[in-house]
């Protein structure tokens, strides 16, 4: 009975620890001239170590290349907000899509499950080629 009041007070300590924490980003998405509309674009809390990824919001951009993303997380550490890009931009026939992420910085991250401010990434051509960038296969 001891080890059961004992082991209730630990995960209630546990889960007391965890914080809530949010964050958001917006933008504008272009390839050359053109608004990117129907980009996907996804909004994580990468991880390291055996605690997997978290999306905390996807969508798909606006006609007219606009996008807003915002979603909130419990970790015990701070979150570390990653903004992802899917798409086809200057890419000719090759399989899966082009997938660029982006680190959205700390100071952006809220306490609670609104975020505060919005991180707002400006407009970004999709024509670019960035460092490190991927390929999706699905």
């Amino acid at each position: 009975m001891k080890s059961l009041i004992l082991l209730t007070i630990a995960i209630f300590g546990c889960t007391l620890a965890m914080r809530q924490q949010s964050v958001a980003v917006s933008g504008k998405l272009m390839c050359g001239p053109k608004p990117a509309g129907g980009v996907k674009v996804k909004l994580w809390d990468e991880d390291d170590g055996p605690d997997p990824d978290d999306v905390l919001d996807e969508g798909f951009t606006k006609d007219d290349g606009t996008f807003h993303l915002s979603g909130s997380e419990r970790e015990l550490t701070n979150i570390d907000p990653v903004f992802k890009v899917y798409h086809d931009c200057d890419d000719g026939i090759k399989p899966g899509q082009r997938k660029v992420k982006f680190r959205i910085p700390d100071s952006y991250i809220s306490p609670g499950g609104n975020p505060r401010k919005v991180f707002d990434i400006g407009v970004l051509n999709l024509e670019t080629i960035f460092p490190k960038e991927e390929r999706d296969l699905f």
